[in-house]
């Protein structure tokens, strides 16, 4: 059971504090498959974003953990926090946030609306409990209701076509900008990569419908990964796919390793890449990042596949929110305007 992954506390050992001890209080709402979903009580929804590098000003995470079970995912840790440390409890102990909504309402009153807003930095807002939950879909209904917002939304789920009357309403009378996620069209890549994500192919076309019904939407293909999906063959496919379906934008960047995504990533590696397993073992042996030579390639290759197809020449407002590049990684830049380049 996945439940076997909480920490086994008792009297000789600290007890637990903070959003460890709210987690270990949490109410199991549902089973899935290898998945189990529990109640999180807590006492703000924004999160302040204190970095001065970061473009935005708050963040919303809906949930915690997330099921995609993305193989390069950076936020694992964020379970470390509730004393989770297995990597394995990020992708099956999902945690639901209660009364978000309450709770957005109320602090949405203490902001500035000129804030920039980022909803799903470090869990998808709409993986799939979001079917049942309904948590960030609360949140849309709540931003549809106001004005003068600036909202960016990261995803990789074709779930958010379900929103898109809310979608339309919080445009009509705030700044939305949707980020759909595809680290790959290959759909066998994919699955290996991103095992409960929807197929790229339907990730596509989420964005087609989006970008039909008016809503400004634009395509992440994050994290290049080297030796895999960072030639210049890969990224013209990509662009070509994003002009196909309408995208306003595509946006890439290197990957990176965390210590927390580390095991997972390259054991991936090892298992279906082996021979790439010493290059990725120099790439990250003293660092997380990129080399900048290499993070400086790509962001010549980005752009000459936007060139290719139309995709780099954008009206300076494309971006309202930058959220994903400085999230995650340092800002690559890339093209002739002010935007930053993005994070998966």
């Amino acid at each position: 059971m996945a439940a076997a992954l909480f920490p086994i506390h008792d009297d000789d050992k600290p007890q637990l504090v903070g959003i460890a001890r709210l987690a270990a209080q949490g109410d199991h709402v549902r089973d899935g498959h290898n998945v189990e979903y529990f109640t999180l009580p807590v006492r703000s929804l924004l999160n302040k974003c204190s970095s001065p590098r970061m473009p935005f000003t708050w963040t919303i995470n809906p949930y915690r953990g997330c099921e995609f079970a993305c193989k390069y995912c950076y936020a694992r840790y964020t379970h470390e926090f509730m004393e989770l440390r297995d990597p394995l409890a990020f992708e099956r102990l999902i945690f639901v946030k209660q009364h978000a909504a309450w709770l957005l309402e109320q602090e949405l009153r203490k902001i500035d609306p000129a804030d920039e807003i980022a909803l799903g930095t470090a869990t998808d807002p709409y993986q799939p409990i979001e079917r049942r939950a309904q948590i960030t879909r609360s949140l849309l209904e709540v931003f549809a209701r106001r004005r003068g917002y600036h909202l960016g939304i990261v995803t990789k789920s074709t779930l958010i076509a379900r929103d898109i009357d809310l979608l339309t309403e919080i445009a009509r009378h705030n700044t939305l900008t949707v980020h759909l996620t595809i680290t790959t069209p290959d759909t066998e890549l994919a699955r290996l990569l991103e095992p409960r994500a929807p197929r790229p192919d339907l990730r596509f076309q989420a964005v087609r419908r989006l970008r039909e019904a008016g809503i400004r939407t634009g395509i992440l293909c994050c994290p290049l990964l080297p030796g895999i999906t960072d030639t210049q063959k890969a990224l013209n496919e990509m662009a070509r796919r994003a002009a196909a379906v309408g995208a306003n934008f595509l946006a890439a960047n290197p990957l990176f390793l965390k210590p927390c995504s580390r095991p997972t990533y390259l054991s991936f590696v090892r298992e279906h890449f082996p021979a790439l397993e010493e290059d990725y073992a120099a790439r990250f042996a003293h660092a997380d990042f990129a080399a900048p030579p290499y993070r400086r390639k790509l962001a010549t290759m980005v752009e000459a596949a936007r060139r290719l197809h139309g995709l780099s020449q954008r009206p300076r407002d494309e971006l309202t929110s930058q959220m994903v590049s400085a999230a995650r990684i340092p800002p690559m830049s890339v093209g002739r305007d002010r935007q930053q380049s993005l994070f998966a």
